[in-house]
């Protein structure tokens, strides 16, 4: 088995704890960083989750292009997140590639990257807290708990998110619909296409617009990559996309 981890907030983490200021007056502050103490960190932790998942599982590091595809879809995508990386963040990236396998894959962010290469090769686990990779069937650890996901869940999960949206990441879903009134909509309604067109037209929204956050929720399967033009493939619903119901995934036994 494989642990497939998102890395990116581990060494964002690493390298943020690290950093120190010397204010030198007259409007000069210097940012340093101590790039044993941020790359010793990152180990910690990478430890921890091989301790955790299994130490003879092999680690798999995925991290986030610098060019992001979503910006093509909604140009204001994550652009509240524009702080630069701390000090030290692609030292540390490099430092690991001597020791893991490490994974950037061009345009994508680490979630789809993982996305893909989990449906690719199934049987791995995927180590990440974001609720984003829900919509990948398999089995997830985000740190607290591992879950079992299936095709279906995935699928409810990603129209869930289309409804709700995602503030941190920039694109808001249908107003005042948060994941409880989203399930809950869906319960009563089906998961479907149709539900998720009528729910942002009953809030003067169009289908369109739905169309461009149900593309920025989606996390890339192995169908959704275009391997050889290297780009992913948008998604587009079928004309009677509809999802059977169901329990939302239960936490295993560690």
């Amino acid at each position: 088995m494989k642990i497939l981890c998102d890395a990116d907030f581990i060494v964002y983490k690493a390298c943020a704890a690290a950093e120190s200021e010397i204010d030198w007056g007259d409007d000069t502050i210097l940012v340093t960083s101590n790039f044993s103490d941020a790359y010793n960190a990152t180990k910690r932790e990478l430890t921890k989750l091989e301790n955790k998942l299994g130490s003879f599982s092999t680690l798999i590091l995925f991290f986030t292009d610098s060019v992001n595809f979503r910006k093509k879809i909604l140009e204001s995508y994550k652009g509240h997140r524009n702080r630069k990386k701390p000090c030290g963040y692609k030292r540390v990236i490099n430092a690991l590639r001597k020791e893991y396998k490490v994974i950037i894959k061009p345009t994508l962010e680490a979630d789809d990257t993982m996305g893909i290469y989990a449906t690719k090769y199934p049987g791995n686990i995927i180590a990440s807290p974001d609720k984003d990779m829900r919509q990948i069937p398999g089995q997830l650890y985000n740190f607290d708990e591992t879950f079992t996901i299936d095709k279906d869940e995935g699928a409810r999960w990603h129209l869930i998110q289309t409804l709700a949206g995602d503030q941190t990441d920039g694109y808001g879903g249908v107003p005042g619909i948060g994941v409880k009134r989203a399930e809950a909509l869906f319960k009563e309604k089906g998961y479907s296409w149709d539900t998720v067109v009528k729910v942002f037209k009953d809030r003067d929204l169009s289908e369109e617009d739905a169309l461009v956050n149900a593309r920025l929720a989606k996390i890339l399967t192995v169908d959704d990559y275009d391997f050889k033009n290297k780009r992913p493939i948008l998604w587009s619903p079928k004309a009677d996309y509809t999802i059977d119901s169901g329990a939302r995934p239960k936490a295993e036994a560690n």
